[in-house]
């Protein structure tokens, strides 16, 4: 059942619409899945190698980081080389911000309060209208301005809010609208509070993120429980993970996160039991073989691997396809019907056939690209 326009969920958040390359982000859009890359941009091989992967791995929207004018002229180079929507991350220097939008970026994240005077920022800002791209402002609760960290005394949500509207009030002074917000921190507390506070004073899309989060274990958990909660408020706009490890590993827990709400669904959802002493078989050899067997599945489609009789029946039935395990056997199940009974040595290969031939059948390649679940109404 899909819980998602129930009384369970909040409403998404109405918010303005922003193009970014191909993709709309607010509005009644699809929430959209981002990564960051971690080569050197300077390195244009590697770079464009690593944008393949978080693209294959279902990567929506690809930042980069142009520390410099080197980075910026290669970027130039994998702009020429790469059909992905692409952001170009700059602080400080607001002519890489000029050469990026001439390269034809997608997107820019900048703070227009940290790039120069007056006249710069809107040099840069004409550049953006004339080119139609979007700027996301980035606020993080690490580097904000002095004058806010005086008058809260440390990072606080009121801060951090503050801090965007500034960055806000700057780009509406020139008539450019076309924003996206984060407000960013590596406190999921700190996080969520600055989003709820931010979503009652404006309506633009938001990007969401626990910044820093940790390694793939602490990182996923922190994520999970703080994107978690602001979209099942019906908050954020587009997510991104972010953890000490590789890219395509952060889009693929950010899919994770969105199939688990109902919002979005793009390949298998395995639903496996955590094994007790009823198990006869060996239930994390079968289930991490089925899982890595079939990653290259976009086709949403629910998996269950269950471990013995006392649910295993129930939630295999339930599931799309799914397996319950007895003593050294398993027994197949197709949308709520047994197909057979097989050995324990046949269960993975025996399943991976019967879902290849189920997405076959629904007529679907198995590289179908992510859909968006049914969402709750806009709120008013």
């Amino acid at each position: 059942m899909n819980f998602s326009d129930t009384e369970h969920f909040n409403p998404r958040r109405k918010t303005r619409k922003v193009r970014i390359g191909r993709l709309t982000v607010g509005g009644d859009a699809a929430i959209t899945v981002q990564s960051m890359t971690k080569t050197d941009t300077r390195d244009v091989e590697a770079t464009l190698e690593q944008i393949r992967q978080m693209e294959e791995a279902g990567c929506e929207i690809v930042r980069l980081a142009v520390p410099d004018v080197e980075a910026a002229r290669a970027l130039v180079e994998i702009r020429k080389r790469s059909d992905a929507v692409l952001v170009a991350d700059i602080h400080f220097q607001y002519k890489l911000a000029l050469m990026v939008l001439d390269a034809g970026i997608d997107k820019l994240r900048i703070n227009p309060g940290n790039i120069g005077d007056a006249e710069k920022v809107r040099q840069v800002v004409r550049k953006a209208q004339e080119c139609k791209v979007p700027i996301r402002i980035g606020v993080n609760a690490g580097s904000l301005e002095r004058r806010l960290l005086e008058k809260y005394g440390y990072p606080t949500p009121e801060a951090m809010a503050e801090s965007a509207q500034y960055h806000i009030g700057i780009l509406e002074e020139l008539d450019f609208r076309d924003i996206i917000i984060s407000l960013k921190s590596s406190n999921v507390k700190l996080t969520v509070a600055a989003y709820r506070l931010l979503a009652t004073r404006c309506d633009y899309p938001f990007h969401l993120g626990i910044t820093e989060a940790g390694t793939q274990y602490v990182g996923t958990i922190k994520s999970s429980i703080g994107l978690g909660m602001l979209l099942a408020e019906g908050i954020g706009d587009t997510i991104r993970v972010s953890l000490a490890t590789d890219p395509a590993e952060e889009v693929r827990v950010g899919y994770e996160i969105l199939k688990a709400l109902e919002l979005r669904s793009r390949g298998p959802v395995v639903i496996a039991c955590p094994t007790c002493g009823r198990l006869e078989v060996d239930l994390f050899k079968i289930a991490g073989e089925i899982e890595q067997a079939t990653a290259h599945i976009r086709y949403p489609v629910s998996l269950a691997v269950m471990g013995c009789a006392v649910n295993g029946p129930g939630e295999a039935r339930e599931a799309d396809l799914g397996v319950a395990c007895g003593r050294g056997n398993g027994v197949i199940y197709r949308e709520g019907k047994v197909v057979r009974r097989v050995s324990e040595a046949d269960i993975v290969p025996e399943l991976v056939k019967e879902i290849e031939r189920y997405v076959a059948e629904k007529n679907e390649p198995t590289s179908a690209p992510a859909v968006e679940l049914a969402s709750p109404p806009s709120s008013g």
